[in-house]
């Protein structure tokens, strides 16, 4: 180490007004995100520890790190995971960040079944498998079944799933959401369907952030110009796998509640209800076979 070395306070400083220059969103938090996955430390032990000098080798870490967040690569790959409804999650470029927003669908399933109940379930374009692995981790007598059609996200849920102890009572299945009889599961058979398929309209996906736009899987967003294309899709068919009475959550976007209650009703849904997530917008769709 030579003389002068930066100190972590120092480190921190300088890679929040680089980041901040560069307009990334939170520069002080991702500064010491970055900072802390250099030096295996977290934020309270850089706060602790904020007089310590740098090696050469952690400094050459760091600032790597911080170029890679300077060009808005997302903190989540990174980092190679995010927080889910309180558990941590791996993820890769091949699936979807998980979104808080997400967290309303298991709010919902709490709220609607009893933590004891041997659910039967299936998640919808599953991705890095937040959905399913938490339902599984709430519901420890439930039994689920995880689709999605890229191989790559698939891997990463199935990482999910060992990660917290749930891969022998999860079957990841790569297929098309829409065709759940063709995956083999039977007519009336789930309890619950739980899907945040892509929803994202092609006008909308032109003005997402480039965070978003040059990272994040665009198949895991726009299914097509009016976005509603995957849940019309996948509608007939979650009807037809519930059981008399049996639930779906579905996530959609916050202006697509009127089309959305017409695409559920259409395939036969009832009691449609629209829950709005914690920003007072239209996010999750919850109905009734």
């Amino acid at each position: 180490m030579s003389a002068g070395a930066p100190t972590v306070r120092e480190i921190l400083q300088k890679s929040a007004d680089f980041l901040a220059d560069r307009g990334v969103d939170s520069p002080a938090l991702s500064a010491q995100l970055m900072l802390g996955k250099a030096l295996r430390l977290t934020r309270l032990d850089l706060l602790l520890q904020s007089d310590r000098p740098l090696t050469e080798a952690e400094l050459a870490a760091a600032r790597e790190l911080v170029r890679r967040r300077g060009r808005g690569e997302p903190a989540a790959y990174i980092l190679g995971e995010k927080e889910f409804y309180g558990l941590a999650f791996s993820v890769t470029p091949a699936c979807l960040i998980p979104r808080p927003e997400t967290e309303h669908i298991v709010e919902e399933a709490e709220a609607r079944f009893p933590r004891d109940a041997a659910l039967a379930f299936a998640d919808l374009g599953t991705g890095s498998g937040c959905l399913a692995v938490t339902l599984a981790v709430r519901f420890p007598q439930a039994r689920g079944l995880a689709v999605d059609r890229s191989p790559g996200a698939l891997a990463v849920a199935r990482d999910n799933a060992a990660r917290h102890g749930v891969g022998e009572r999860l079957s990841l299945v790569q297929g098309d959401f829409a065709d759940l009889a063709g995956l083999g599961v039977a007519q009336g058979s789930l309890d619950l369907v739980a899907a945040n398929p892509p929803y994202v309209s092609e006008a909308e996906y032109a003005d997402v952030s480039p965070e978003v736009r040059n990272f994040e899987p665009r198949g895991a967003l726009t299914p097509g110009p009016t976005g509603l294309e995957a849940i019309a899709a996948l509608a007939p068919g979650a009807h037809a796998a519930l059981k008399p009475g049996g639930l779906l959550l579905l996530e959609m976007g916050m202006t697509q509640a009127a089309a959305v209650r017409g695409i559920l009703e259409q395939a036969g849904f009832a009691e449609v209800r629209i829950r709005k997530d914690l920003a007072g917008r239209d996010r999750v769709a919850v109905a009734r076979a």
